[in-house]
């Protein structure tokens, strides 16, 4: 999954949108499942299509809130027709809209931006390094522990590292190809290497306290070796928003 993902990344544009959807549609079957660990029943079909009419008509601020204040309407009527479901379930299914079809959705829109083809990795590096350098710092380094009520394994060297790692790596990209982007200055990649760095390990966290709560391990198979979407995808969703709000409200582009 990985693997493909990188070659869309390289071709962008329409290529790029079309396999965020399908891991997005991916990523939401593995939410909506995990909640179903705890008895809870989200009203999933509804999610999908609130997700894949987002997708294709969503092109813009205005049109995104139109499309979401009238499916909250249309799924708030339904537990009153249904009794099958309750309001909870209608909360789940939003705040599974929200988590993973919103939250994906920011990597092409950071693709579209001038310069976004070369941007764009900016989510993927900050997330990759981070847990690279906060596997082995973790390894070698780490005594105490970072949230051990929710992630056992990670400690403060290992989350140390992770942001350390993160800002070196997104800076030094940002020198190599800062020429083919001048409207970031180079101060501007490692700022973001920094922010990735800590907020691609709160959306690691997140995804485990959701994992701890419900009960299971990994969010499904569907990755040999790294789990479910979500798994692999955790860190790379949070930074997706960070990388554009940076870039959108304090670069300016």
């Amino acid at each position: 999954m990985i693997a493909p993902f990188i070659l869309f990344i390289f071709l962008g544009g329409i290529w790029l949108k079309a396999f965020t959807i399908v891991i997005s549609i991916f990523g939401l079957y593995e939410f909506y499942n995990a909640l179903k660990e705890k008895k809870f029943n989200p009203i999933s079909i509804g999610g999908y299509a609130l997700l894949i009419i987002f997708y294709l008509r969503g092109n813009n601020f205005e049109e995104a809130m139109y499309i979401l204040i009238l499916s909250t309407i249309l799924l708030l009527i339904i537990p009153v027709v249904n009794l099958k479901y309750n309001f909870i379930d209608v909360s789940l299914t939003l705040l599974g809209f929200l988590y993973v079809a919103i939250l994906f959705s920011f990597i092409p829109i950071v693709n579209n931006k001038v310069g976004g083809q070369y941007l764009v990795w900016l989510i993927f590096l900050g997330s990759w390094i981070a847990d690279t350098t906060a596997y082995y710092c973790g390894k070698y380094l780490g005594k105490r522990k970072l949230c051990p009520e929710i992630s056992p394994k990670k400690t403060i060297a290992g989350s140390v590292g992770g942001f350390l790692g993160s800002t070196i790596g997104c800076g030094i990209y940002g020198i190599i190809i800062g020429i083919n982007v001048p409207e970031v200055q180079t101060i501007h990649f490692f700022l973001i290497g920094g922010l990735c760095g800590i907020m691609g390990q709160l959306g690691d966290l997140v995804a485990s306290s959701v994992k701890r709560y419900v009960g299971i391990k990994d969010y499904s198979n569907l990755i040999p070796g790294h789990g479910g979407i979500l798994d692999r995808f955790d860190s790379i969703l949070f930074n997706a928003v960070v990388v554009f709000y940076y870039l959108t409200f304090i670069v300016g582009i």
